[in-house]
């Protein structure tokens, strides 16, 4: 609620808590955390801090884009499986989009109050329909 931004570690080891390589593809990978909640997504506040984190990341060339679009709402985000294609483009993701991630965060954030611009928006995904011999089934 206050704003206040803390770095831990520098850039270049922050990501290591990413599942596999992929803080080792060749380009800068940071991890920044948020403290809020997926029920309350955090860019419905003020945002204090976002222009500082913002031009710190840009001193690193790490594009403002969101290529995987706006991260689903949990619990769809739990499910949802990160692309490596998606993330070789590099930009912004949440964990939830993260190729081998099982985290849900961070929610239905507004991506454009972090990157502007627009970004596709994805649907949750509907319930697989049960086939018999290639014919939906009623459950």
């Amino acid at each position: 609620m206050t704003g206040q931004i803390a770095q831990s570690l520098p850039p270049w080891r922050a990501a290591y808590g990413l599942p596999g390589d992929l803080n080792r593809h060749g380009r800068v990978c940071v991890q920044i955390r948020v403290l809020g909640s997926v029920e309350e997504p955090f860019t419905e506040s003020k945002l204090d801090g976002l222009d500082d984190i913002l031009a710190w990341l840009d001193s690193w060339h790490v594009p403002r884009r969101w290529p995987a679009g706006p991260p689903l709402p949990y619990p769809h985000s739990i499910a949802a499986q990160g692309s490596l294609r998606l993330w070789a483009l590099g930009g912004h993701f949440g964990s939830s989009q993260v190729p081998g991630s099982f985290e849900g965060d961070p929610g239905p954030i507004d991506v454009h109050r972090i990157v502007g611009g627009q970004a596709d928006v994805l649907d949750a995904p509907s319930p697989r329909e049960v086939l018999e011999h290639g014919v939906p089934v009623d459950r």
